[in-house]
């Protein structure tokens, strides 16, 4: 049967534990459980606990198996109670959590005049805020969702985050109630109304161009998270025109997928119209699991990038760059930071004689170059009936070019196709070089 779950301020019919219900009711599952392997038994056995909220049961066994691998300090805890499968999957894994808390902490040590507090108008399930929230004595959680407010309740408990204090409120409404703090943390959402995602930083709710001033006068520092699709360059042009507030971009990527964006802004004791000092004082931070490359963006945008004169020749190293730094577009300053250089304008794929070990993304030793004619083709492809395929600059997506090559998926091999400097079509062979010291 039901059992009522102790959840202050909250009316919530809650089994405390999946196991405990499990137990009452004998039900077994397997054991190890596969992904997803224990919900859809359940789901096949419901019928047969009808005093059973399963439902809810199902979202908790689900919500623990997401967390095991995105949320693995929660899922160690048994007293989490875990939210729908779409808050799941849209909350932060707790490898980007952890990157925020560390921001935010380096953050309230850098000019904010009231660093106990933080207010987060986008709670959400509550990740990036339970993590966060640890650098500060007071910390204020905001959710217009009565039910997450009540988990969330619930969850900071159990995580003994007694300085959480949780308002059931619209971001946009308690904004303007708000005393001063040191950090303001949004989220805004990146859904339109038929459920799509948005890209654009004016589609986002709440409006955070609207609410731009407002935000700046309410804390010291104010940090967004946005989507990986995002143009970035446009967001920071659109958030300066209150004058050079934007004072970092952080690009974060998690085993080499771009996973969110974050701006940091920080109020203007000045309004300049210097472009040039604007730019001096915009840091880009390009994150990739333990990689991070930091730049200023007027070094990459005074930067040229520096082309390769002659063809690549087996034997060189082929460099991709990583993701967050594909999403940065700081190729230009790649090539006087290592000793490589750009194949094209366009390919975003570099050589260099040397061997590169702490190059901020893979590296391919070069075994063969081609051109696209059919008997050069047959040639460098000889032997090959697999091979992971990329395009670069290329005028062929991979599905067509691979039916072309007549090659599957997989292996051992490394093919890029891509366009040099001639407007010349090229494929380069490739295997990968031992594993980067970092990647």
């Amino acid at each position: 049967m039901k059992q009522k779950n102790d959840i202050s301020h909250s009316e919530l019919l809650l089994p405390r534990y999946v196991r405990d219900v499990l137990s009452e009711h004998n039900i077994s599952l397997p054991s190890p459980l596969g992904e997803g392997l224990g919900v859809r038994l359940l789901a096949l056995q419901s019928h047969r606990y009808p005093d059973i909220d399963m439902p809810f049961l199902l979202d908790q066994l689900s919500g623990w198996q997401t967390a095991r691998t995105k949320l693995p300090s929660w899922a160690a805890n048994e007293d989490i109670i875990y939210p729908p499968h779409l808050s799941m999957e849209q909350c932060s894994s707790e490898q980007t959590a952890e990157y925020k808390a560390r921001l935010v902490t380096r953050l309230v040590g850098t000019g904010t005049s009231v660093s106990s507090s933080l207010c987060d108008l986008t709670g959400g399930f509550g990740v990036d805020f339970s993590f966060t929230a640890r650098a500060f004595e007071r910390a204020i959680y905001v959710e217009q969702q009565e039910k997450l407010c009540a988990l969330a309740r619930h969850n900071f408990h159990a995580l003994g985050l007694t300085q959480a204090e949780v308002v059931n409120d619209d971001g946009t409404v308690y904004l303007h109630q708000l005393d001063h703090v040191a950090v303001l943390f949004l989220d805004p959402a990146r859904r339109n109304e038929q459920g799509g995602k948005t890209v654009l930083i004016n589609d986002c709710s709440p409006d955070v161009l609207a609410l731009e001033e407002e935000f700046l006068e309410k804390a010291d520092t104010i940090v967004i998270k946005l989507s990986p699709m995002l143009d970035w360059h446009r967001a920071v042009d659109e958030l300066n025109h209150l004058g050079d507030v934007v004072r970092e971009v952080h690009i974060v990527s998690v085993r080499n997928e771009c996973k969110e964006l974050l701006l940091v802004l920080q109020k203007n004791k000045g309004i300049t119209e210097d472009k040039m000092a604007v730019e001096k004082a915009i840091q880009v931070f390009c994150v990739n699991d333990d990689c991070i490359v930091s730049y200023s963006l007027n070094e990459a945008l005074c930067t040229s990038q520096r082309i390769g004169s002659t063809l690549p020749v087996c034997g060189q190293y082929l460099y991709e760059p990583n993701a967050s730094l594909m999403k940065a577009g700081c190729f230009a300053l790649l090539t006087t930071r290592y000793p490589l250089s750009a194949l094209s304008l366009n390919s975003h794929l570099f050589v260099s004689d040397e061997v590169i070990d702490d190059f901020p993304g893979r590296r391919f030793e070069i075994t063969a170059v081609s051109s696209f004619n059919k008997k050069e083709l047959r040639r460098s492809l000889s032997g090959i009936e697999k091979a992971n395929l990329a395009v670069r600059n290329f005028p062929m997506n991979v599905a067509d070019l691979r039916k072309r090559l007549k090659i599957k998926e997989g292996g051992e091999v490394y093919l890029f196709a891509t366009t040099d400097t001639e407007s010349n079509h090229l494929l380069f062979v490739c295997k990968k070089t031992a594993i980067l010291t970092k990647k």
